[in-house]
């Protein structure tokens, strides 16, 4: 992908940010929204984000796909690839929020990202790291550290065990894999020549083919409380549908490893809507952490 000239730096760079943000924003309702699920356990919400969302990213997208096919099929690894990320990252990331409670789970799925997504950008694209990047990087790793090591994990309605703790930490790390190594997928096909819907709707739109049937068997009663019926609707429309939308979007104004550092911004739109709204709570240490993630943005943003 070619650096922008500076005539246009300032336009659709920033438009790229801004799309990035609001895709951030949209992702970090999804721990909430789930905390509000009853009786559903993190395979049934996961499949409903990604096989719901999914459906409507292939829908959407038909005619980028029949206009692509040819070059998509060109590429068949890389998006089996993508489709088992694709299930793996929701599915990691909701048994992580369900055992390390919102705030740490989203911490850890989101926050480590960025290393993951720049260490897929040394070893294939053979891409240099900035000295800008790599401050902003040390800044939203350290708010990263400050949440994970001082938030109590816990809410009003669960206490969270130390076992269930860490076992939710190795999810959360694997969704942070699986989402940098989605992200760095849809990127590099874009690079080729591939509509980014016509890549998104052949990945989400089969996973999603192959994730709905399973329903029927983990969910028989998925409908039995009325906040589930709101949460079926939510989860894959707002977070797995707008989100990946507007995040695509930006990813075609932006390198993929900033990508993944503004999304960085998720983490205190997560962590503020946990103590909002599911009654976890944070410490002093932990807002501060939240404050140097709004600072990496910052210093990311700048030129």
């Amino acid at each position: 992908m070619s650096h922008p000239t500076k005539a246009s730096f300032s336009f659709e760079y920033y438009v790229g940010f801004l799309s990035v943000i609001l895709a951030a924003f949209f992702w970090g309702t999804a721990g909430t929204a789930a905390a509000f699920a009853k009786g559903l356990s993190p395979l049934v919400i996961s499949t409903i984000s990604a096989g719901g969302g999914g459906l409507i990213h292939a829908l959407l997208s038909l005619k980028a796909i029949r206009l692509n096919t040819e070059k998509l099929l060109q590429h068949k690894t890389q998006i089996l690839i993508a489709m088992v990320v694709s299930i793996l990252c929701p599915f990691s990331f909701y048994s992580s929020v369900s055992m390390a409670g919102v705030s740490i789970g989203t911490v850890i799925s989101i926050g480590f990202a960025p290393l993951f997504s720049v260490l897929l950008e040394w070893f294939f694209d053979k891409r240099k790291l900035s000295l800008k990047w790599l401050l902003s990087f040390i800044l939203g790793l350290s708010g990263v550290v400050l949440l994970t090591h001082t938030g109590n994990a816990g809410h009003e309605q669960q206490i969270v065990s130390q076992s269930d703790r860490f076992i939710g930490v190795l999810f959360g790390l694997l969704a942070s894999f699986s989402y940098a190594t989605n992200s760095w997928i849809i990127k590099n096909l874009m690079n080729k020549g591939i509509d980014s819907r016509a890549s998104m709707g052949v990945i989400f739109g089969i996973s999603a083919i192959l994730l709905l049937p399973t329903l029927f068997f983990t969910a028989p009663h998925l409908f039995d409380y009325p906040q589930n019926i709101w949460v079926a609707l939510y989860i894959p429309f707002v977070p797995m549908f707008l989100g990946f939308l507007f995040f695509s979007f930006g990813l075609k104004r932006v390198p993929a490893s900033q990508a993944m550092t503004l999304a960085l911004l998720e983490i205190p739109v997560a962590a503020l809507l946990a103590v909002l709204l599911v009654g976890e709570s944070l410490s002093l240490m932990n807002y501060f952490g939240l404050g140097l993630i709004f600072l990496c943005v910052i210093v990311l943003t700048r030129k």
